[in-house]
């Protein structure tokens, strides 16, 4: 499916700023399509054709859709679009015409001028299409919506919907449903949904909303004083026609989401529309996930002190122990507990958005392969480089992975360039690239390669066995260790990155 930029683009001469407007409108009109319970359409005119394309739709939360198919990608020409002809070449709202008939089902056609904020011309029509099949009697309720859909449809039109987005604001905001709250040029509350007055009773008003200064109000339940100033004012900014940035309130324990909208249709202020939202669990919910979060990232920097002390202490034993093989061993135990510290390390410093933890595994490849470096030839130095990028691996994958790589890199470090090949530049490459849910490493040297008659699975070499022991059931993956054309050894491994 074309994405609205896509088809206005394709079908139209709008400038750049016409199409924003209207992705901004299509972002926020999920409000009037239900206070309207009714189907918003955005058709724009094909030049030269006097067909019209619709570019978005969005179907009433409220009422049942007047269509069942999606309408997106339509053309209509003829008769059918007489009225949004109509509307383009007089800009005015149209809401004359007897109802159509889709099948057995009723509908009524309106449709709406829209305009950029101070410009004359008309760059869209947004069809406002009613399902009439359960159309009953208005309640307060009812009216109230059909009334509010009204101004703000005459905003619309006159370009001052949608408001301008505040920076960093994002698109969650209460709906309809959530609680709305009506207010006079006053700032009196002439109506208050059901729901809306129960979300004040949580902050803690006893009494009916109707009648009250809803800006005083919420000025006194908040429980920070300059807290509640600010929304105070946010309520004030809204009646004299800007449209402030969404508010959470805290009372009492509990949290509601506030968002003004002022009403001045044809450019005069007449009140504002407050959106209210109870979203007291999801803060609770979001506090507990932080708390969580917090707590995992404390075990693994408790983990990563914990293994630096084990490798501390082996470090210590290695420096008192008088046989060459096993200081050596004592020292390769201190850079596998190192590498796995490194992982926890990671762990403990990034904040998890999800159940699953994952860290940015090139920098630790990186640091690896750096202390190999280090510690691996005395008598010259080897250029290591990595070719690709790891990116975030879950924690199941990065530990094993991680020691893995610093048992390739270290051998291949120690081992592949004694003695030293004639007129070679001792490199070690890692290279990495993702195809197919699975990450394909290959670490490779030009060094002067396998012995003759080498094989991994025979191998008794403590690190080769850790290699191949993590790399086909810790990583379920598969190794292999092999000759590098031109010269060298390469080991590839390819780990499937499927969750278990």
């Amino acid at each position: 499916m074309s994405t609205l930029r896509d088809l206005v683009e394709e079908h139209t001469s709008l400038a750049p700023e016409d199409i924003e407007h209207l992705h901004r409108l299509a972002g926020d009109w999920q409000i009037v399509s239900d206070l309207s319970f009714a189907d918003l359409l955005m058709w724009v005119p094909i030049a030269d054709r006097g067909e019209f394309l619709c570019v978005a739709q969005v179907r009433p939360t409220t009422a049942p859709t007047a269509y069942q198919d999606d309408q997106v990608g339509r053309v209509s020409g003829g008769p059918e679009v007489a009225h949004l002809a109509i509307v383009r070449s007089q800009g005015r709202i149209w809401r004359e015409g007897d109802p159509v008939w889709y099948g057995d089902m009723p509908a009524r056609h309106e449709a709406i001028p829209v305009r950029r904020r101070d410009e004359a011309q008309v760059i869209a029509v947004v069809g406002r299409d009613t399902n009439l099949s359960t159309a009953r009697t208005p309640a307060q309720l009812e009216l109230n919506y059909l009334t509010t859909a009204d101004d703000l449809a005459q905003m619309i039109a006159d370009g001052t919907f949608p408001p301008p987005r505040h920076p960093g604001e994002t698109t969650s905001a209460p709906r309809i449903g959530d609680g709305l709250v009506r207010l006079d040029a006053s700032g009196k509350v002439t109506y208050a949904s059901p729901n809306a007055q129960s979300a004040y009773r949580r902050l803690g008003l006893a009494a009916h909303l109707v009648g009250e200064s809803l800006a005083e109000i919420t000025g006194r339940l908040v429980d920070d004083p300059l807290e509640g100033k600010d929304a105070t004012d946010r309520v004030h900014s809204a009646l004299r026609g800007d449209a402030p940035a969404r508010k959470e309130l805290e009372a009492r324990g509990a949290t509601v989401l506030m968002r003004a909208l002022p009403l001045m249709p044809a450019g005069v202020p007449i009140g504002a529309l407050v959106l209210v939202r109870d979203i007291t669990e999801v803060r609770r919910r979001d506090r507990q996930l932080m708390t969580k979060d917090a707590t995992i990232r404390e075990i693994h920097h408790r983990v990563k002190n914990n293994l630096q002390t084990v490798a501390a202490l082996l470090r210590l034993q290695a420096r008192r122990v008088g046989v060459p093989a096993a200081r050596h061993a004592l020292e390769e135990s201190v850079r596998r507990v190192a590498s796995i510290a490194l992982v926890h390390e990671t762990l403990s410093m990034s904040a998890s958005d999800s159940a699953d933890e994952a860290v940015e595994f090139d920098g630790i490849v990186d640091r690896v392969a750096a202390a190999a470096v280090e510690v691996g030839a005395a008598d010259f130095l080897v250029a290591l480089r990595r070719d690709g990028d790891f990116g975030v691996l879950p924690a199941e994958i990065a530990t094993p992975l991680v020691m893995v790589l610093n048992e390739l890199l270290q051998n291949a470090v120690e081992h592949a360039f004694e003695p030293r090949p004639e007129g070679v530049e001792p490199e070690v490459v890692v290279s990495v690239h993702r195809f197919r849910k699975q990450l394909h490493v290959t670490v490779a040297d030009n060094g002067r390669g396998l012995p003759e008659g080498f094989d991994l699975d025979s191998s008794e070499r403590l690190g080769l066995q850790i290699v191949r022991t993590l790399a086909t059931g810790e990583l379920r993956g598969t190794i292999e260790l092999r000759t590098r054309a031109g010269g060298g050894t390469e080991a590839v491994m390819v780990v499937p990155l499927a969750k278990r």
